[in-house]
């Protein structure tokens, strides 16, 4: 099974305005309240794909129960650690440009580190686990490298999907995916990423580092898939950019439903790019039906 781990949450308030007017009185015209974390929309992609999962991580108070809630209507398996503190609470301001208010995150005791530590340990090596997003301030650098630590210790695939710090600390751990974007990866290796030919430059130099397969995200450009054994292109298909918010998450999710089901990494790397640009292309995550339209007109090549 898949399992998924968000380590701090929210429920992002998405609010359109035709007009911002700073200090003043503001009327949305629309608005919308979806479970939030990089963890959270994997698991739900995954399930939207028909590909079993269980997501993990962190959740507590009326904000929690509403992201239950809403995953019980959708079918998302949880079993998330409960905490005292409400979840938090990200707004998405949407106008002429997007502007996100993103909340701290609340207090997670030793307790319930522990009790969200001993689940992932009892993982199995057929099973993958995704670990994605921010940590809470309350959770350290070093909590965050044992999840993955462990995982390397029993033979666990995992995926890191994370940017800074946390990132260039779990190389060493040699997850099974990273998915960076140029301008992650670019902060990893030190220098300017901004064509494809830097990508794939790069993106060999990190596979040193400890990561088996690194899918770099480059927008409109497409994406580069590198490992040892080969390196791959995809380009995406023309359309209008509605939803920037889950794209990267919908790639990690249609990858693994890929993967997780016939083996090959070229195809999920093309099914992975196909749900990307779905989700991007959409007003809402990607469905499978979306998936599966823009998927003949992903062209992947072997560099």
């Amino acid at each position: 099974m898949i399992y998924t781990c968000t380590l701090n949450p929210s429920i992002d308030y998405l609010v359109r305005l035709d007009r911002f007017s700073l200090g003043g009185l503001n009327r949305t015209s629309v608005s919308s309240f979806y479970p939030g974390g990089k963890g959270i929309n994997v698991s739900r992609v995954l399930t939207r794909l028909g590909v079993e999962n269980k997501a993990l991580g962190f959740i507590g108070g009326f904000t929690g129960s509403y992201i239950k809630e809403f995953l019980d209507q959708e079918g998302v398996t949880h079993q998330f650690i409960e905490h005292e503190e409400p979840t938090r609470i990200n707004i998405k301001l949407k106008e002429q440009v997007e502007t996100e208010i993103n909340g701290s995150g609340p207090k997670i005791n030793e307790v319930q580190k522990q009790a969200l530590y001993e689940s992932i340990s009892k993982l199995k090596t057929d099973d993958v686990f995704v670990l994605a997003g921010s940590y809470p301030p309350s959770i350290s650098l070093e909590y965050y490298t044992s999840l993955a630590a462990v995982c390397e210790k029993k033979g666990i695939p995992f995926v890191i999907d994370v940017s800074g710090p946390p990132l260039h600390e779990v190389l060493k751990y040699r997850p099974f995916l990273i998915k960076p974007n140029q301008h992650e990866l670019a902060e990893l290796v030190g220098q300017e990423v901004t064509t494809r030919e830097e990508a794939i430059k790069c993106g060999r130099k990190l596979l040193e580092d400890g990561p088996e397969n690194i899918m770099i995200s480059m927008g409109g450009e497409g994406a580069v898939l590198v490992n040892k054994d080969f390196t791959a292109t995809a380009s995406v298909p023309i359309g209008v950019v509605k939803n920037s918010v889950g794209a990267g998450d919908s790639t990690v999710a249609g990858f693994l439903a890929s993967y997780k089901i016939n083996g090959d990494l070229i195809e999920a790397f093309r099914y992975g790019v196909a749900s990307g640009t779905a989700t991007a292309f959409s007003t809402d995550l990607c469905t499978k039906e979306a998936v599966q339209g823009i998927l003949p007109q992903v062209k992947v090549e072997i560099v």
